[in-house]
């Protein structure tokens, strides 16, 4: 995989992927990682990037997603040059990682879709593999999913599910190994449990799908499956960060001179990636030092994740607290919100939830399942700053060690750009986010 360059600008990038299980995918030539510690070992570089991304199943997608982000901070000239007035030296490394992260893709299981033709291939066989890939590669699980796909192509809108679906999805939770701990728990965990009937019986009165084709009724009979598909990425996303991320920042750190900064960037659940990345497995990571910024932009990871204590939680501290009590981020902490990113603020809470029909959105209250990219991050001890999103031109105070939550839906707010399901979700590649990242990053 060669290192990108993003169109029309001077700025390349390392991609950097990783398997479903962490492992670093061997492309011709050697290792990335290697080339990216030879890099930082032989070349004055002064600062490392490291961005993560959320919901892509693909390098493709991803390259296209990082072009788009560094494209935005590449324009941003004027950030760019206060950071060279501040540290002359200036010049970053900057480096994307890829993880194969697409909870589901777009089913079509009506008997329509169905082909007689001996050359064609079963779709039911298709989305099987698809399934297995993501949620359990095992042989239960694949008897389970059959079962489940093959029900629903013949009867894609039962009155409930049949007993034995209701079965085999108790099997494929089982194999997928989540937990149900509840706000508290680690990310894949942080849930009440799988209910498929329930999530079968609400998704048939609501409006929301988690589909990529929001509009067909029909595809709700496979929501319990793409639900246990979302937890599972989420899952994936933390094992990721808290093994390979880890790992590969702290080489770095320790390849790095001590006058290098490091600076971690997530969207989505790429900020599972990065928190996880900071916190190390279960919280017990020790990095060489701590990174001096992190920006979460449109966050689908828990608004209380960083506190010390959750009250809907009987005061048991966020999954993620280590890297406040432990002081991981030397900079600011800055966070995006947008109403309307859709993915974030309609599909998170209800994935955790599960019974759609009664999500709680009191008035000046911060709801027990809700994202950091609706809410920001919560908690009385984290003294979090509540402020807007500013144009290009206008500048921030951002503080080492305080946290800010920027409400962004004046920037962030192209619904068209991912529909009725994730709106706004993905609308980031923006310049006044850009100059929130830059700012977060200048040397304080």
């Amino acid at each position: 995989m060669p290192i990108e360059t993003v169109a029309g600008t001077s700025l390349k990038y390392y991609l950097l992927s990783f398997d479903a299980t962490g492992k670093e995918r061997d492309e011709s030539g050697g290792l990335m990682s290697q080339k990216i510690l030879e890099a930082l070992a032989s070349e004055p570089i002064t600062d490392v990037f490291i961005m993560s991304h959320g919901w892509l199943g693909d390098v493709p997608a991803a390259r296209s997603q990082y072009n788009d982000w560094i494209g935005a901070m590449a324009g941003q000239t004027a950030d760019i040059e206060k950071i060279k007035q501040a540290r002359p030296e200036f010049r970053p490394l900057l480096i994307g990682l890829h993880w194969p992260s697409k909870p589901w893709g777009d089913e079509e299981l009506t008997s329509s879709s169905v082909s007689f033709d001996v050359n064609d291939e079963d779709p039911v066989d298709r989305l099987v593999d698809e399934y297995a890939d993501r949620i359990a590669n095992t042989e239960e699980a694949r008897q389970a999913l059959q079962i489940i796909l093959r029900s629903a192509m013949e009867d894609s809108a039962p009155d409930t599910l049949p007993p034995e679906v209701l079965s085999a999805y108790q099997v494929l939770n089982q194999e997928a190994g989540l937990g149900s701990e509840g706000e508290g728990g680690a990310p894949g965990s942080d849930w009440e449990g799988f209910d498929p009937e329930a999530i079968y019986e609400a998704s048939k009165d609501e409006p929301v799908s988690f589909s990529i084709d929001s509009s067909s009724v029909l595809d709700k009979v496979l929501n319990p499956l793409r639900l246990l598909s979302y937890w599972k990425m989420k899952d994936r996303a933390r094992q990721i960060g808290e093994s390979a991320g880890f790992n590969f920042l702290k080489a770095l750190q320790e390849k790095a001179a001590p006058t290098v900064r490091f600076h971690l960037m997530g969207h989505s659940f790429g900020c599972v990636v990065v928190s996880a990345i900071l916190n190390g497995s279960q919280g017990k990571g020790t990095l060489v030092r701590p990174v001096d910024s992190l920006v979460l932009v449109q966050g689908a990871v828990s608004l209380w994740s960083y506190c010390s204590k959750i009250s809907y939680e009987r005061n048991h501290p966020g999954y993620f607290h280590s890297i406040i009590a432990q002081g991981k981020v030397a900079g600011p902490i800055v966070t995006t919100q947008s109403e309307f990113d859709y993915a974030v603020g309609k599909m998170y809470p209800l994935a955790g939830k599960i019974v759609f029909s009664s999500v709680d959105f009191a008035p000046g209250q911060l709801p027990k399942y809700g994202g950091i990219g609706s809410f920001g991050l919560g908690g009385d001890d984290l003294g979090a700053e509540n402020t807007d999103m500013l144009p290009c031109d206008a500048s921030y105070d951002f503080k080492p060690g305080k946290i800010y939550n920027l409400e962004s839906g004046k920037f962030i707010c192209n619904v068209e750009l991912g529909g009725p399901t994730s709106g706004a979700h993905c609308d980031i590649a923006k310049p006044e986010v850009a100059h929130a990242v830059w700012s977060a990053a200048y040397p304080m």
